[in-house]
C-alpha cells in the first residue's frame, strides 16, 4: 500500500469512528431542547380530553414501553370523569405518563432511546397505530422522488449554465441569465407552486397536469410503461418549483468557482502554450473549479429530501417526509421526531463522508497525509 493511499485510509477510518460521537451528540443536544420546551405530548392529549376529543384519539396512543394503547371505553369514560372531577386530573395525567414512558427520568430514558436506536428500533408512533419505520417506509417514495429528481435536475442544469456564464462573462447572454435567476432566486417555492398550478393545472389557463397526487387512479392496473410515464407526469410541477429555486445558488457557484480559476498562473501557462480554450476549459480548469460544487451536494439533497420541500409536499398533496416530521413536531409526537431526526443526521454525515472520498477522486493533489501530521 502507497503512503498516499495509507494516509487516506487512516483518515476515512478516523471520519467513520466521528460518526456515531456526532451522531450522539446530535441527539443529546435536540433531547435536552425537547426536555425544555413546552407542552409535551401529555399536555397535548389532555387538552385534546379537555375540549372534547374523541375517544378514538385516545385509542390510537402507543406506550414508548410496549404498553397496550387505550381502549376506546376507557378513553370515554377517562374523558367524562376528568370533566366532572378535578381529582382525576392528577390521576389522568400519571396514567398518561405512564403510557407515554414520561414516568421515568430523563437520562433513563434518553440511554433507553439510544440503546434502542443503535439496533435501529424506533418504537411506535403516539398517536398513530404504526411503528416509526413504517411511517418512514410510506412516506420515503415522495420525499425520494421529489428531492433526487430535483438535486439532479439542478446540477444538470446549474452546472453547464454556470461555466457558459464563466465562458462569457460581462456578456449579454450572462446579464440576461443572471436577470432570470435572481427572478426564481427570489420567488418562494410555495409561490411559484401556486403559479404553475394556476397555469398549468387548471387553475385558469391550461390543463396539462394533475393537481395533486402521485399517480392516477387505477395507476396499479396500467401496463409499466403507462405507470412511469403516470408517475413523471405527476412530479413535473412539484420538480420545476424546488428546481427554479435552487439553480440560482449553484449557478452563480459554478461561474465564481471558474472566474477564479480562469485568473490563475497554470491558466495563463497554457494559453501560451497554444493550447484550446476548450481543453484549458474542461481539462485544467474543469477539475479544480468542480471541487467547491461537489462540496455542496450533499447538505442540497439532504436538504431538498427532508426539509425543503414540506411546503410543496402540502400544495401538492403529497404525503412525504417533510410534511411527517412537521406534523411531528407540531404534535409533539418524539418517537417520529427523533427517529426521523437520527436517521436524517446519519445519512447527512455519511454524505458528507463520501464527498470527501469523492474530493480525492476528482483531484488526485488532494493529500490526506497533510492532515495527519
Amino acid at each position: 500500500m502507497t503512503e498516499r493511499n495509507k494516509a487516506r485510509l487512516i483518515y476515512f477510518l478516523k471520519r467513520c469512528l466521528l460518526i456515531p460521537v456526532t451522531l450522539f451528540g446530535i441527539m443529546a443536544l435536540n433531547f435536552l431542547f425537547v426536555q425544555l420546551a413546552p407542552g409535551g405530548p401529555v399536555e397535548q392529549m389532555m387538552l385534546k380530553l379537555e375540549h372534547g376529543t374523541s375517544a378514538g384519539m385516545v385509542d390510537r396512543i402507543g406506550g414508548t414501553g410496549g404498553h397496550e394503547s387505550f381502549s376506546a371505553q376507557e378513553g370515554a369514560s377517562s374523558q367524562s370523569l376528568y370533566r366532572g372531577t378535578q381529582g382525576l386530573k392528577a390521576q389522568l395525567r400519571q396514567e398518561l405518563e405512564h403510557r407515554f414512558g414520561f414516568d421515568k427520568p430523563p437520562l433513563h430514558r434518553f440511554g433507553q432511546m439510544i440503546s434502542q436506536y443503535v439496533r435501529f428500533d424506533f418504537g411506535k408512533s403516539f398517536y398513530q397505530d404504526k411503528t416509526v419505520l413504517e411511517l418512514i417506509g410510506e412516506k420515503m417514495p415522495v420525499s425520494i422522488s421529489l428531492g433526487v429528481f430535483s438535486t439532479l435536475l439542478i446540477y444538470l442544469i446549474a452546472i453547464p449554465l454556470g461555466i457558459r456564464k464563466a465562458a462569457k462573462a460581462g456578456s449579454k447572454f450572462d446579464v440576461a441569465t443572471s436577470c432570470l435567476l435572481t427572478v426564481g432566486y427570489a420567488a418562494p417555492a410555495f409561490l411559484l407552486a401556486i403559479f404553475l398550478i394556476v397555469v398549468f393545472a387548471g387553475g385558469r389557463y391550461f390543463s396539462w397536469f394533475p393537481l395533486k397526487g402521485l399517480t392516477s387512479d387505477g395507476w396499479i392496473d396500467f401496463p409499466l410503461w403507462k405507470q412511469v410515464l403516470d408517475y413523471l407526469w405527476h412530479m413535473v410541477l412539484p420538480v420545476s418549483a424546488l428546481t427554479v429555486g435552487g439553480l440560482a445558488g449553484l449557478t452563480f457557484l459554478t461561474k465564481n468557482a471558474f472566474l477564479e480559476e480562469m485568473g490563475k498562473q497554470y491558466v495563463l501557462t497554457a494559453k501560451a502554450k497554444g493550447a484550446s480554450d476548450k481543453r484549458i476549459l474542461y481539462g485544467h480548469i474543469f477539475r479544480n473549479a468542480m471541487l467547491i460544487v461537489i462540496a455542496g451536494f450533499p447538505s442540497m439533497l439532504i436538504g431538498m429530501l427532508f426539509t425543503g420541500s414540506v411546503l410543496i409536499e402540502v400544495i401538492f398533496s403529497l404525503d412525504g417526509l417533510g410534511l411527517l416530521g412537521f406534523e411531528a413536531v407540531q404534535n409533539r409526537d418524539y418517537p417520529v421526531v427523533f427517529g426521523t431526526l437520527y436517521l436524517f443526521a446519519l445519512l447527512g454525515l455519511i454524505l458528507n463522508l463520501i464527498s470527501d472520498f469523492v474530493y480525492t477522486l476528482v483531484d488526485p493533489r488532494i493529500h490526506f497525509g497533510k492532515r495527519l501530521s
